[in-house]
């Protein structure tokens, strides 16, 4: 199932207590999602639909690699896994581009976790800024790439190439909170399972965090892969693509099409490829959600940018 931002509709997807919004006051190449309005290239959007975000901090993984958090600017409220428009003035014109937000609805900033692409439409200008410069927010959050707490499955597969992480952070972030706090425990026996695959390990931008909290809760595993090891010479985590590995992970992990909703999010290539094996094991097309990120060349309307 796509997301309705991205194709057909995610009813049910919404979960009853992740799915609340939270607000946050003032204070690529696989990058970009596969929704062709939310790339957009206008010359004078309605002011009072944006806001004038600042960075807050910026971390850069690799040339092309970097996490951002910004302030942005005003009231934002969003759910886990939703995505927030960001846009840049460049000689006369507006451009927006829609990203994942990485942070959890609790946090004070916003966090989004980017991939440079040289000839990009708004990754470049993204490229250059720094903390303390300012960029454009969409006031709105959009998308419904949110965990599914509805269905009655209780298990949760997360696949990834890269920057497609980003969702799969937020959820787990929010999540983490709730169980620690007790404010709002997990409800029944829901468990987390997340692949995520890089190039190098130098690219996975949250695997500290995550095993973390793999190592710290009951509900989560997270496992890394690496599909170049021959250029990351001191990886000693598992190798090979990440859609190579989901028949080796579903069966260890016991997952079941009955009671486990799939979640795809990351590179087209390993998004299809994921989808087949997945349904050629038997789950059905409204247990895998989808959130595809473009290249440039593969796509200009939905590109990266």
């Amino acid at each position: 199932m796509k997301t309705p931002a991205h194709g057909s509709s995610c009813r049910g997807a919404i979960p009853s207590w992740l799915g609340r919004r939270r607000r946050i006051c003032p204070c690529s190449k696989r990058s970009l999602c596969n929704n062709p309005s939310s790339w957009k290239m206008v010359m004078a959007p309605s002011p009072d639909k944006h806001y004038r975000a600042r960075i807050l901090e910026r971390r850069d993984l690799s040339p092309d690699l970097w996490t951002v958090r910004i302030d942005p600017g005003g009231p934002f409220e969003f759910r886990a896994g939703q995505y927030a428009t960001l846009g840049v003035e460049h000689e006369g014109r507006r451009i927006e581009r829609a990203y994942s937000i990485v942070s959890s609805p609790y946090e004070d900033a916003l966090e989004f976790f980017v991939e440079l692409v040289p000839h990009g439409n708004l990754t470049p200008d993204l490229f250059r800024l720094n903390t303390g410069d300012t960029l454009l927010c969409r006031k709105i959050a959009k998308g419904r790439f949110t965990l599914d707490l509805r269905s009655g499955r209780t298990k949760h597969l997360l696949v990834s190439t890269v920057t497609g992480i980003a969702p799969f952070v937020s959820y787990v972030r929010t999540l983490y909170r709730d169980w620690k706090s007790g404010d709002s425990p997990m409800p029944g026996d829901h468990k987390l399972y997340s692949l995520q695959g890089a190039s190098r390990s130098w690219e996975f931008g949250y695997r500290e965090e995550l095993e973390r909290y793999s190592s710290d809760t009951p509900w989560f595993k997270y496992v890394p892969t690496v599909s170049r090891p021959w250029e990351d010479l001191d990886w000693k985590g598992e190798t090979g693509r990440v859609d190579d590995l989901l028949r080796k992970y579903a069966y260890e992990w016991r997952l079941r099409p009955e009671e486990t909703t799939a979640y795809l999010c990351g590179h087209p290539v390993m998004v299809e490829n994921a989808r087949g094996i997945l349904e050629r094991a038997g789950w059905k097309k409204d247990a895998v959600f989808e959130e595809i990120y473009f290249q440039e060349a593969k796509s200009r309307s939905a590109g990266a940018g």
